[in-house]
């Protein structure tokens, strides 16, 4: 799709790659962010997404939410707006398909585990660890490492939530190889996958918890926001079973918020003084919002799901667990460097902070799946709650 707002970003006005591409079609007739999105897709960390925690640990359910699925829900959101604003779609799918690819397993616990492991050489950060792996681990082609992404897209990625003041070693690193702008605000594209974010699995989490039986419709019905989504969903369907009613609830209220964020965003641009994408970067505020009313109801929601579900004393156990699972790993190849895969304990630096660093590369790396088996194999058994 072509961009067509003056303050989109287009790929003949691409600040390119870092590394120097021959042009042509030989693989196809696509420009610059198409090429970003498959070649995310196509990636193996992409694929590894499959099997990392979304909000349940290794869901023994085959109906939950995985880190993949999660970012392919996001990705359609984030086109759905892009489209309406006039953004440009392609860039916009390869920042919500990659926004989640540095996770570690088993979610934010395992990133809480390798944050405490490298407290002294530097710490880690799931998003620094996203362009980490992007433009370092992820190496399928001869001539460089990493994919070779865009600027824009390794802009994206970087500073979605806004400018950084001071980034962490991983992505500092990142900016250093190629100067990304950090203390700018990104494009659009990025905002906009930002919002596709919060707006997937603030919906998609209470479908997840309902299933898990760790929410009711009664503790929902504490949220004012869904109280009043759930009163419009009755009035529609009459005597139809609550069961039968929740999807509708959810799809709803993904469309008012969608459709909120529009609304909010055209009004601040076409209000704001914004003709261009550089008035984008140096605007000094983030555009792409919602109204200040579901803004607030959005936080309201946040409150409840934290309280409710990811603070659930089962979802706490099960992140305890998985936190010593990862803890583990490291503390045994840090003590033992050969229990790691040739190919990894082959090319372990000599010194901190890199060793410990390298160390935790290829944990981050890992599946939910995968870091139990490793764990059993080199640490020992482990009891971990029902659903591992």
């Amino acid at each position: 799709m072509t961009a067509i707002s003056p303050w989109a970003s287009t790929p003949e006005r691409s600040r390119g790659r870092l590394h120097g591409e021959q042009s042509g079609t030989v693989r196809g007739p696509r420009d610059v962010f198409q090429r970003d999105r498959d070649r995310i897709i196509h990636s193996i960390s992409f694929r590894r997404l499959r099997h990392k925690t979304q909000v349940f640990m290794a869901p023994d359910g085959d109906h939950f939410r995985v880190r993949l699925t999660h970012s392919l829900e996001v990705a359609q959101i984030g086109r759905t707006i892009a489209r309406a604003l006039g953004l440009n779609e392609d860039l916009t799918e390869a920042l919500c398909l990659a926004h989640d690819i540095g996770h570690p397993p088993f979610g934010h616990a395992g990133e809480d585990a390798l944050e405490a492991a490298l407290r002294g050489q530097g710490g880690f950060d799931h998003n620094g660890h996203t362009l980490r792996t992007l433009t370092e681990l992820e190496s399928p082609y001869p001539a460089w490492n990493g994919l070779n992404l865009s600027w824009e897209t390794l802009e994206g990625l970087a500073k979605h939530n806004g400018p950084i003041a001071a980034p962490e070693w991983a992505l500092a690193a990142a900016d250093a190889q190629f100067d990304l702008d950090l203390e700018c605000w990104p494009s659009l594209e990025a905002q906009v996958a930002a919002l596709a974010d919060d707006i997937a699995y603030d919906n998609h989490d209470i479908d997840d918890g309902l299933r898990a039986g760790l929410l009711s419709l009664d503790q929902l019905m504490q949220v004012p926001m869904i109280a009043d989504g759930w009163r419009q969903v009755e009035s529609r369907y009459p005597g139809v079973p609550a069961k039968r009613l929740m999807g509708e609830l959810i799809r709803s209220q993904i469309g008012e918020m969608v459709n909120d964020l529009i609304g909010s965003t055209q009004a601040r641009l076409t209000g704001g003084g914004i003709e261009t994408i550089e008035d984008v970067r140096a605007a000094g505020r983030c555009l792409v919002t919602f109204s200040d009313a579901m803004r607030d109801a959005e936080r309201g929601l946040k409150r409840f799901m934290y309280a409710n579900l990811y603070h659930h004393p089962s979802q706490l156990a099960a992140a305890q667990a998985a936190h010593d699972v990862v803890a583990g790993l490291f503390a045994t190849y840090a003590a033992d460097p050969a229990r790691m895969p040739a190919e990894w304990r082959e090319v372990l630096p000599a010194h901190e902070p890199w060793r410990s660093r390298h160390i935790a590369d290829f944990i981050a790396g890992m599946t939910d799946r995968y870091a139990v088996a490793r764990y059993r194999e080199g640490v020992g058994p482990i009891d971990l709650p029902e659903g591992f």
